[in-house]
């Protein structure tokens, strides 16, 4: 039977003579900012230690299933620790499951997941790579797919490897357990899930392995697999789900509380104020890259009687800028101070102008919200023109480069960007 996990670590413990430097503490600290588990806390100090001694960076592993082509936020909190943990100067390695997505995760499911088709799982997992980008520095990362090696396996190769793990230990997890007990069928095939997972580390020879609180069991198993292989055995660290828009259920595209990455800067930016304040700081912790102590003193403010919105407006700006950029955030938002106060649409013609300053009459026709530079200024003259909310009453201003919401009478409106 392979060892447990503690017996693992016990016998194949990283030497722990290196030195245990302020860095080393650091880069801890970091690790463990937001994460649910971090298994055994010891031995990542100590291949922490070795690695800021010896230079060599160590191997994070984050396996990803292209099950769905399109991200939220929620996935984005592994995303985040992988990106904390390569600006360590380790080596992030976002694996591609295109041979495991084939058998179907069953990880906190009743029922089997069905596999997906090649032509799906290639459909997917070309949008990850721009999705994951926007926060990982891709070509800073060792991306890989486990067909590399899964497929070359063959049967002998895979009937080897599942004598290396008992039934009994597999039946240890919660949901095969759960639906054993239930009379409800579990195939065999669900089995090679969890086992092919944990090879995959040791193909990788992963140091550190990412994931979901509901994929623990695979990635000990990893650990065990690594120590029946002679390896050292990975560390594990699980991040929290995150709660979605209603604060309860976990973010979810079927629940519809979900903050897509790829939605525009303006629902995103929406979204996120729409959050409660007691979620506001779950959401600081796990998806802002502030330093702990910047957050620890804008909760200490907010609890001494700062308005809470102010740093939802904070988290809002950093988190849209990330997919967004720091114009397209800035822009939302304005947008969203301009709905509150009433009036404004929720889309908006974008409209991109050269020649900064600009006059207001110029920038009216080229927006196409007058049908002359004369008609313009009449509209002026008239208090018929906000910029930003505000009536123009000067018809011989000058709008500086930047980015600004139009508005002529009550139905026109024009997001110009200036240049």
């Amino acid at each position: 039977m392979p060892p447990t996990s503690s017996q693992a670590s016990a016998s194949a413990s990283p030497n722990p003579g290196h030195p245990v430097t302020d860095r080393v503490r650091e880069a801890l600290a970091i690790s463990m900012r937001g994460c649910d588990e971090l298994l055994p806390q010891a031995d990542w100090l100590a291949k922490l230690a070795k690695s800021e001694a010896t230079g060599v960076p160590l191997r994070i592993k984050f396996g990803l299933d292209p099950t769905a082509p399109d991200l939220h936020l929620g996935h984005t909190v592994v995303f985040n620790k992988l990106r904390q943990l390569q600006d360590l100067g380790h080596i992030v390695i976002p694996l591609i499951g295109d041979f495991t997505s084939m058998i179907g995760d069953p990880s906190g499911r009743n029922a089997t997941r069905p596999p997906l088709t090649r032509e799906q799982i290639e459909a997917n997992a070309k949008t990850y790579f721009d999705q994951i980008s926007l926060v990982v520095d891709i070509e800073r990362a060792e991306v890989r797919y486990n067909s590399e090696w899964s497929d070359p396996l063959g049967a002998r190769g895979m009937i080897q490897l599942a004598s290396r793990y008992t039934v009994a230990r597999m039946m240890e997890r919660n949901d095969f357990h759960d639906r054993f007990n239930a009379g409800t069928p579990i195939s065999v095939h669900e089995f090679l899930y969890p086992l092919m997972q944990g090879y995959d580390s040791v193909a990788l020879k992963s140091d550190l392995e990412l994931g979901g609180t509901d994929q623990k069991f695979n990635l000990l198993v990893g650990r065990s697999l690594q120590s029946e292989y002679g390896q050292e055995p990975q560390c594990i660290l699980t991040m929290p789900l995150l709660e979605g828009l209603d604060g309860v259920e976990k973010m979810s595209k079927s629940k519809g509380n979900y903050i897509g990455i790829t939605e525009p800067a303006n629902t995103m930016f929406a979204k996120l104020l729409s959050i409660n304040d007691v979620l506001m700081w779950k959401y600081f912790t796990l998806l802002s890259f502030r330093a702990e102590a910047e957050v620890a003193r804008l909760r200490a403010e907010v609890e001494d009687g700062r308005n809470p919105k102010d740093a939802k407006v904070q988290l809002a700006k950093e988190v849209t800028a990330r997919f967004h950029g720091a114009a397209a955030a800035d822009a939302a938002e304005l947008d969203f101070e301009l709905r509150a106060r009433g009036g404004v649409p929720d889309e908006i013609a974008a409209v991109a102008l050269t020649g900064a300053p600009l006059g207001i009459g110029a920038v009216l026709k080229q927006a196409n919200l007058a049908a002359s530079t004369g008609e313009a200024l009449r509209l002026v003259d008239g208090n018929g023109v906000k910029v930003d909310g505000s009536v123009v009453s000067d018809r011989g201003l000058k709008l500086a480069a930047g980015t600004y919401v139009v508005q002529v009478g009550k139905r026109k409106f024009a997001r110009v960007t200036l240049e």
